[in-house]
């Protein structure tokens, strides 16, 4: 199973805080770790990032956990950002970043304005600008450019007007249609911005802390998709050349970083070393044998189960934590299969939970779920059309809802997965045998480079796919919307992050629109449990398992520390290797 799942942010703060300080994941003393001793300036770091390569550097289409964390942590900067503490208070609040305070808002949150500090300048020198961080925002709206990042947060709230097709008036910087609204929602004055919204947005720095899609970004600099593994650094760190997809890059010390602006990053190695292409046996091989340049090394890959005896050959080097992400799997809307609602509903039953958990290593890597939103997320209830079946699936049911179903029979379906290791590869055939059993005839897609760019374009040849999510802010409005809104995900060019290409219609758009206008907290909860249910009542997706984090990282690591006000990882802000 890929390792590369979508964001988190704040959410389930307290729950991860706690299993952290059980498992020794960390601290709150930004130079003290779970081992290695204080961090120190100097050394060379390496970073583990294996055979699920990065697919976006661009920070407007950036969408996933690992590279939103690393990325924000050693070469991006926003408004605000995340402190280095496990700390569930104060490592989910916001703190300024570049900007000089958390932003000002005197309507409740129907707009917000920020002001750049001074002294903060891109890798080049130049002087990081107001217009900057308006042309970042800007970029959002290129729907046919600007591809797979989190764009619906701003197509909801940001007061520009829709069209016919749902999506916003404006469509980008590059083409400039509309541009004139968009200037109207977003202005500089001086080196103060101003972002106007539809409705109040109370919680828009934590959006931001959590995401990299309202980055300042150089409109002079700007080629649009040829951007994707571009760097234009404005933190600690720069790219030394270029990024090689499948390689990785090297990064090291950015001159015009002034650690005086910054209050997050300690920035203690001299380099960041990359490296994509190994298997998960491969480096934890070498992170157990802990010699070489692996004593220098943290990852975010998972021990493979079949390593996960040898664990305590690590000692404290060992970190387990509790995710906040959800797996799912979802039928594609547009299959000529899935399009009937007997077909959906036999996948459903025929869904092996039991075995895909077992098939990935048991209780040690994952529990079952029973909804898309994760427990921690305030208001989840589990999702009534899963919760009564059983972890191993119902072949009996499964089968007399597939003869039900119109597609020629044996009903032929090709699953689409995140594979290149061997354990996703024994997972995504656990969920073929219970498929199969029912009826259904499988075909095993494994995807072992690029994944979600795949999988988001509409007219991608998969019945069944892979998805991973976690709430990039403790609230379902940040799962269920991103996810199945079709007005503010479903393009010509994208699917955005509706793999499955939903399409709930009036009904749910309404109950979405509810969900978002209730101002009281606990009864926005109750709305978005309702659009849950209505959506496993569709069989929009299918929930699989909460994972579990397992990591090992390098003897000579120091400073060690898991950041759990992003998504658990380790927190490259604070850690250091020996000289």
């Amino acid at each position: 199973m890929a390792f590369t799942k979508k964001p988190l942010a704040a959410v389930a703060a307290t729950a991860l805080a706690a299993t952290l300080a059980a498992c020794g994941g960390g601290s709150g003393d930004d130079d003290k770790g779970s081992s290695g001793g204080p961090a120190e300036k100097g050394g060379d770091a390496i970073f583990l990032v294996g055979v699920r390569n990065v697919e976006h550097w661009d920070p407007q289409r950036m969408y996933i956990g690992r590279d939103l964390n690393n990325s924000g942590r050693l070469f991006y900067r926003s408004w605000v950002a995340f402190p280095a503490s496990n700390d569930p208070t104060e490592g989910t609040t916001p703190v300024p970043d570049l900007a000089t305070d958390t932003g000002t808002t005197t309507d409740g949150g129907l707009s917000w304005s920020f002001t750049v500090r001074d002294g903060v300048k891109w890798e080049d020198g130049k002087d990081i600008t107001c217009e900057d961080f308006k042309y970042g925002a800007s970029r959002n709206f290129a729907t046919d450019v600007i591809i797979g990042g989190p764009a619906n947060y701003l197509f909801t709230y940001l007061d520009v007007p829709t069209g016919a097709d749902d999506l916003p008036e404006y469509k980008g910087p590059y083409s400039k249609v509309g541009q004139d609204l968009f200037d109207k929602a977003v202005t500089c004055e001086g080196q103060t911005i101003t972002y106007r919204f539809k409705k109040p947005w109370p919680d828009f720095p934590q959006s931001m802390a959590s995401l990299r899609y309202m980055d300042p970004y150089r409109e002079d600099l700007d080629k649009g998709d040829a951007n994707n593994y571009v760097i234009i650094s404005n933190g600690p760190y720069k790219l030394d050349g270029d990024w090689k997809k499948g390689t990785g890059g090297k990064f090291v010390r950015n001159e015009n970083w002034d650690s005086s602006t910054d209050e997050i990053r300690k920035a203690y190695p001299d380099t960041w070393d990359f490296r994509e292409g190994d298997t998960d046996e491969a480096i934890y091989e070498q992170l157990l044998a802990d010699s070489g340049d692996a004593q220098y090394a943290v990852t975010e890959r998972r021990l493979p189960p079949a390593l996960f005896s040898r664990k305590d050959e690590a000692g404290d080097r060992y970190t387990k934590v509790e995710s906040p992400y959800v797996d799912y799997v979802l039928p594609n809307f547009n299959s000529e299969v899935f399009k009937d609602a007997n077909c959906r509903e036999a996948l459903k039953l025929a869904t092996d939970r039991a075995a895909w958990i077992k098939a990935g290593g048991g209780e040690n890597y994952f529990k079952a779920a029973d909804s898309i939103i994760n427990p921690a997320v305030p208001g989840y209830q589990p999702n009534p059309s899963f919760a009564d079946i059983p972890a191993e699936g119902d072949t009996d049911a499964a089968a007399a809802a597939l003869e039900q179903c119109s597609a020629p029979k044996p009903v032929k379906i090709k699953f689409t997965y995140s594979g290149g290791t061997p354990t996703s590869d024994k997972q995504a055939s656990a969920l073929k045998a219970g498929w199969d059993k029912a009826g259904f005839e499988t075909e095993l897609d494994p995807l072992e480079d690029t994944y979600y760019s795949v999988i988001q374009k509409p007219d991608a040849d998969f019945d069944v796919t892979w998805g991973g999510w976690g709430a990039d802010w403790p609230s379902a409005g940040t799962v269920i919307p991103p996810l199945f809104d079709s007005r503010i995900n479903l393009t010509g060019d994208s699917n955005g992050n509706d793999y499955g290409n939903y399409k709930g219609g009036p009904e749910v758009n309404q109950m979405i629109d509810d969900a978002y206008a209730e101002p009281d907290v606990d009864a926005a909860a109750d709305k978005w449990t309702a659009v849950d249910a209505k959506l496993g009542e569709d069989v929009a997706y299918i929930p699989l398992e909460i994972t579990l984090f397992n990591f090992l990282h390098g003897g000579k690591v120091t400073g060690y520390a898991n950041n759990i006000s992003v998504n658990g990882y380790a927190d490259l802000a604070v850690v250091g290797v020996e000289k």
